[in-house]
């Protein structure tokens, strides 16, 4: 179950990070809200995936999860250039991710 903790935590990861990229610098009130209970729900995650995984392994997959997560979304909705070497980088992030969940 750790494991679905960590992923979902590194998915809202991403949420809270579009979030508040939209609450501009939090004067608007509904992504600023969405930021908070984003955060709040994917610490809490964290937390209960940390009582069965290493913290250096946890926190490298939800970092990794998050930040491949939230580039996409920006190439995605937000029309952020997707060059080959933007992309060639996010490739190696998830390698990285997929190499410790295989070596955990």
């Amino acid at each position: 179950m750790a494991w679905v903790y960590l992923f979902v935590s590194g998915l809202l990861e991403t949420v809270w990070a579009a979030a508040l990229s939209q609450s501009r610098g939090f004067s608007r009130l509904g992504p600023s809200v969405l930021f908070g209970v984003a955060l709040f729900l994917s610490m809490g995650g964290l937390a209960l995936a940390l009582r069965e995984l290493p913290v250096g392994t946890a926190y490298a997959i939800w970092v990794g999860i998050g930040a491949v997560g939230t580039a996409v979304y920006g190439m995605v909705a937000l029309g952020e250039p997707a060059t080959t070497a933007r992309l060639l980088c996010l490739l190696a992030i998830v390698a990285g991710v997929v190499g410790l969940k295989v070596l955990h």
